[in-house]
C-alpha cells in the first residue's frame, strides 16, 4: 500500500466545489472504484474549465497520466484506457454524466458533461444545432491551478458569510470564472466593494454584452427582484 505524506499548507489546498447531493445521493449509488475516480476527476477537471457550457473530451480523461495511473490501480488485470471507457459507460447509465457525440473531419468525438441544468441545454442545443463548442479543436489542455472566486472575494471584499458564499456558488453556475473576477476587480476599481454592486455588473455584461472595459457607464445595484426571469436569492444591503 502507497502511503500518502498529508495535504501540505498554502495554495495547494486550493478546494473543488462538490454539490451536496453528490455525497447524500450519488456517492452511496457508487460500487464501482473506477467509476467513482473518474467521477471525481470529471467534477475537478470541469471546475478548471472556461465556458458557460463545460465539458471534457474523450481524449482529455485518456491524456491525463494521473488518471490512468489511477484506472491501473483500480483494475490491475485491464489496460487502462479499457477501464476508463468502462467505467465513463458505467457513469453514463447511472446519469451522472451525459454523452454526446459530434462530428468532426477527423472523426466522431465524444463529449462528456456533467448531469446538471446546464449540462442537459448544452446536450439539446448541439442535438438542435444552436450551439457548437468552438473550442473543440484547441489542443487538450486542463487549465492550471487558479486562486477560486472565495478566496478573492474575502481578499478583496470582506469576509464570506452563508449567503454571500450562495451567492458566489450560484453565480459560479451562470457567468465565466473570469466574468465573476474581472466583476470583483471592477467593485474594487470603483470602490464599491459589495457584493450587491458585482452582482448587478454581472447582470449588465450577461444583458448587454460585455466590451473591452469592465463596467461601461454607471451600473444600478437596484435592479429588482427579478432578472431574465430568475427570482434573487436575497437583497443585499
Amino acid at each position: 500500500m502507497q502511503k500518502f505524506n498529508g495535504f501540505p499548507e498554502g495554495s495547494k489546498l486550493s478546494p473543488t466545489a462538490f454539490p451536496t447531493l453528490f455525497f447524500s445521493d450519488l456517492l452511496p449509488m457508487i460500487d464501482d472504484l473506477a467509476e467513482l475516480k473518474v467521477t471525481l476527476f470529471c467534477f475537478w477537471a470541469l471546475h478548471q474549465k472556461e465556458g458557460r457550457f463545460r465539458f471534457l473530451r474523450l481524449a482529455e480523461f485518456k491524456a491525463d497520466a494521473t488518471l490512468c495511473e489511477g484506472m491501473r490501480a483500480a483494475n490491475p488485470d485491464s489496460e487502462p484506457g479499457v477501464t476508463l471507457e468502462a467505467a465513463l459507460n458505467r457513469a453514463v447509465q447511472r446519469g451522472t454524466l451525459l454523452c454526446e457525440e459530434v462530428a468532426l473531419d477527423a472523426g466522431n468525438e465524444k463529449l462528456y458533461f456533467v448531469n446538471t441544468a446546464l449540462g442537459r441545454a448544452a446536450i439539446l442545443q448541439l442535438r438542435a444545432g444552436q450551439w457548437y463548442p468552438n473550442e473543440i479543436e484547441k489542443p487538450i489542455e486542463i487549465l492550471p491551478e487558479r486562486p477560486n472566486i472565495y478566496r478573492i472575494y474575502e481578499v478583496n471584499i470582506g469576509g464570506l458569510t452563508p449567503m454571500i458564499s450562495d451567492a458566489l456558488k450560484d453565480a459560479e453556475q451562470d457567468y465565466p470564472v473570469e466574468w465573476i473576477e474581472d466583476a470583483i476587480r471592477a467593485a474594487v476599481e470603483q470602490n464599491k466593494r459589495r457584493w450587491s454592486y458585482i452582482r448587478a455588473v454581472l447582470r449588465r455584461w450577461e444583458k448587454e454584452g460585455r466590451g473591452h472595459d469592465n463596467v461601461q457607464g454607471p451600473v444600478s445595484e437596484a435592479n429588482g427582484r427579478f432578472i431574465a426571469g430568475k427570482p434573487v436569492d436575497f437583497v443585499e444591503p
